[in-house]
């Protein structure tokens, strides 16, 4: 990709948070249509309101939107390194030698972001302190974000 990825400006605080609040508005939309596709059929097929107050319904619609969620997030970022709101504000994920991510990249990236971001989004505010500026996940998932200029 870049021919010295070192040398990539790697974006700050605001322009990160900034991407991800548009993706999570992107992702609300598209959980509502999964949820969609996924209950109306039930209640057409069963004749029945789904029942959301049993556990085992309960949990597999979880999953279910787990799996979205996932699927969402590694699709973009396999496809382009970019999500809709990334590509909005101008960001890539790259791997540390610069190549693009594939599936395992990306998958390591989510579960290292989802554990480091449950608490208090102390994964992000790792960067205020790193001499790249990269979070912990990126770190641990040995990806990075980088500007992508006009």
């Amino acid at each position: 990709m870049d021919s010295d990825i070192s040398q990539a400006y790697t974006p700050g605080i605001f322009r990160r948070l900034a991407a991800l609040f548009y993706d999570l508005l992107l992702l609300c939309g598209v959980l509502m249509i999964a949820v969609t596709f996924l209950i109306v059929p039930y209640e057409l097929i069963a004749g029945t309101p789904f029942p959301y107050d049993e556990h085992f319904y309960r949990l597999g619609l979880r999953l279910y939107l787990v799996t979205m969620i996932a699927l969402f997030f590694i699709f973009f970022w396999v496809h382009g390194g970019q999500t809709l709101g990334m590509r909005t504000w101008r960001l890539r994920l790259v791997r540390e030698d610069g190549s693009s991510l594939k599936a395992g990249d990306a998958l390591t990236r989510l579960v290292w972001a989802t554990l480091c971001l449950a608490p208090a989004g102390a994964g992000l505010l790792w960067m205020l302190f790193d001499r790249d500026r990269l979070t912990c996940y990126d770190r641990f998932s040995h990806t990075k974000p980088i500007r992508v200029q006009d």
